[in-house]
């Protein structure tokens, strides 16, 4: 009897999931964001800042919060461009769990990657260095060297894995075929066909090719 009434009844959460598929396609092309075929972004999605540039390939999945990806917890997703000339390039096949995605430059995500749950991926400190230039940082002069903020694009290659629960930050190459341990937090380049992890994050082995 419970197994025929199933076949029937729809969760609430099964009906908002399908709400936000939909939802999600008008949302981005709203926010001015290109993006492929296949596009499949689950529940609620913050896209913020100043509409940079955003291009997004084919079949990109992207779970945010709970009800999808157990893992996510009710933590959503991300997207975040610091200005108008700040770039992020996600390639084909991509599938990505509430991460927070943020380009001061330029973040690329090639094909065929994987982000595991809750990852921070941002290409800039944000804050001053300095600790005056941070109280003071309504009041200095944009010409004060105390006021720059260091940031440097990002790069991930393609069928690269990262595990779940990373930072990966400014400036850092992650060559194809990589797997970052979950929990890592990434501050250098990690070269292609290698198995990496922890804080900072470093080469354990090699992953031999088939």
């Amino acid at each position: 009897m419970r197994t025929g009434l199933r076949r029937f009844v729809v969760s609430p959460n099964a009906l908002k999931i399908k709400f936000y598929k939909w939802y999600n396609k008008t949302y981005f092309k709203f926010k001015g964001i290109r993006f492929g075929q296949g596009l499949t972004v689950y529940n609620k999605i913050y896209v913020t800042g100043p509409r940079g540039h955003i291009t997004i390939g084919k079949n990109l999945h992207f779970t945010s919060g709970a009800g999808v990806n157990p893992i996510c917890s009710n933590v959503c997703g991300c997207i975040h461009t610091a200005n108008a000339a700040a770039t992020i390039v996600i390639g084909d096949n991509v599938g990505i769990s509430s991460a927070c995605i943020w380009a001061q430059e330029r973040i690329s995500i090639g094909n065929h990657v994987n982000i595991g749950g809750k990852c921070l991926i941002i290409d800039t400190d944000v804050h001053q260095i300095d600790f005056m230039a941070r109280r003071d940082s309504k009041n200095t002069r944009p010409s004060d060297k105390r006021t720059f903020v260091q940031s440097a694009p990002i790069v991930i290659g393609d069928d690269v894995w990262i595990g779940a629960n990373c930072q990966i930050l400014k400036g850092v190459t992650i060559g194809s075929r990589s797997v970052i341990g979950a929990g890592s937090i990434v501050t250098k380049s990690i070269p292609e066909d290698c198995i990496a992890a922890g804080n900072p994050c470093r080469v354990i082995r090699q992953i031999v090719s088939r």
